[in-house]
């Protein structure tokens, strides 16, 4: 079933998730407060409106407790209006509300007016670019809730020739090793606890960002 989604706020960040998603067959109502903003999002959006969203009448035209995901990213530039926002989006009955936050303070009072899932996103990027420079075995970081990442990263050769029993990676690291990737065919197959690992393999992990840390420095 196709998700309908609501992005206000069309900043590069906003933009950017909308177009996302609008190419990966959501629904999706692109709103802003910005006439040139709505008419480059028309270009790809379902429907794109022009809208001041912390104006409590405007934003219950668009009707947010009908959508799937409201998201209110709207950045640096009006903190205090991404507040009221986020509040009147949980008052109309909106199924899940993601706001974005720039600072921990902001990231604090979105949580207390009710923001389902927050999202820093250039906290995000720095910390996975700076795994990337840090670690140059990380080949890929992928988000899968505030806490979990899904990782892929080389066999480390002092993997080589081991199986995931004699590694013992959950107990040793407190990672999940999900998928193992042929780096010659580029499939990813079931991981078998008792077959030796290849040095042309990657491994796909699920874990924290403390874990993976742990993870490249300690194997």
């Amino acid at each position: 079933m196709t998700q309908q989604i609501i992005v206000i706020g069309l900043g590069h960040f906003g933009m950017s998730l909308a177009r996302s998603l609008a190419a990966n067959k959501a629904e999706v109502l692109a709103v802003d407060n910005k006439k040139a903003l709505v008419e480059e999002a028309a270009k790809f959006a379902t429907e794109a409106i022009w809208a001041d969203a912390t104006d409590e009448l405007e934003l219950a035209e668009l009707a947010p407790g009908k959508r799937d995901i409201s998201v209110c990213a709207i950045g640096e530039e009006s903190r205090e209006s991404s507040i009221i926002c986020t509040a009147l989006l949980r008052q109309m009955g909106s199924k899940k509300v993601v706001a974005r936050a720039n600072t921990t303070m902001h990231q604090r009072i979105l949580k207390l007016v009710g923001a389902h899932q927050i999202i820093n996103p250039e906290q995000e990027f720095g910390v996975k670019f700076a795994n990337k420079l840090l670690y140059s075995d990380v080949i890929a970081d992928t988000n899968i809730s505030e806490d979990l990442s899904i990782t892929e990263i080389s066999v480390q050769p002092s993997m080589i020739g081991k199986t995931l029993i004699e590694l013992e990676l959950p107990k040793k690291f407190g990672v999940i090793v999900a998928g193992i990737r042929d780096k010659s065919n580029n499939k990813i197959i079931q991981p078998l606890p008792n077959v030796p690992l290849k040095e042309n393999e990657s491994i796909v992990i699920v874990s924290n960002e403390a874990s993976i840390r742990k993870l490249l420095k300690g194997v």
